[in-house]
């Protein structure tokens, strides 16, 4: 029988990362955020995700400082055309929902039809984006909370952040440090998860 081939540091380090990463809430999140370099590399380990036919089926909207407010902005318009009736509780959630972090980036997924690729598949790609994010910000030592919500999926909001048919956001990925210690929750058995095929 041959032996399990060792773990070197790297994977050792890589499975620790994996075993360790959990999401940290936006309402809780404060500066630091990434700089450009850290923001540039997260993004690049995103785009190390798997991509069946070279397509890069996804792109990105990156929000920060002065654009969050802008942001905010745009949300309490869509708002008030949807509800005029809102209150103005929500109007200020919805005015401060991106300051809430130092970076937020939008992960939009764009999937071409008629060609061989699934779009399931390229839908599945952008997901694995999402989560490389997560785990490059985990990395570095920020925090991350991978959130769609209603403004994911409001036509108006598409529209105004120059969607093209074809296109969703797949998440808006907050980062940033968290203000309060992160509580790690019950994870599943994977015993109770898996089966394994006897043909």
């Amino acid at each position: 029988m041959a032996d399990k081939p060792a773990l070197n540091d790297t994977a050792s380090g890589t499975l620790g990362l994996l075993l360790t990463r959990r999401s940290g809430s936006a309402k809780a999140m404060t500066a630091p955020g990434p700089d450009a370099d850290q923001l540039r590399r997260i993004l690049a380990a995103g785009m190390r995700a798997p991509d069946h036919g070279k397509l890069a089926p996804w792109r990105f909207i990156l929000f920060e400082g002065e654009a969050r407010h802008g942001m905010g902005r745009l949300l309490v318009e869509v708002l008030r055309e949807n509800e005029p009736q809102a209150s103005e509780e929500r109007v200020a959630l919805e005015r401060n929902r991106f300051v809430r972090a130092p970076v937020v980036i939008a992960v939009v997924s764009r999937v071409r039809e008629d060609i061989p690729i699934p779009v399931w598949e390229q839908e599945l790609s952008a997901g694995a984006v999402c989560q490389n994010i997560l785990v490059g910000a985990h990395a570095m030592g920020f925090v991350a909370n991978w959130i769609t919500e209603w403004y994911a999926y409001d036509t108006r909001v598409k529209e105004r952040l120059g969607l093209k048919s074809g296109e969703r956001i797949a998440g808006y990925i907050y980062i940033g440090t968290s203000a309060a210690p992160l509580e790690e929750r019950v994870r599943p058995n994977p015993d109770a998860l898996v089966t394994r095929f006897e043909g």
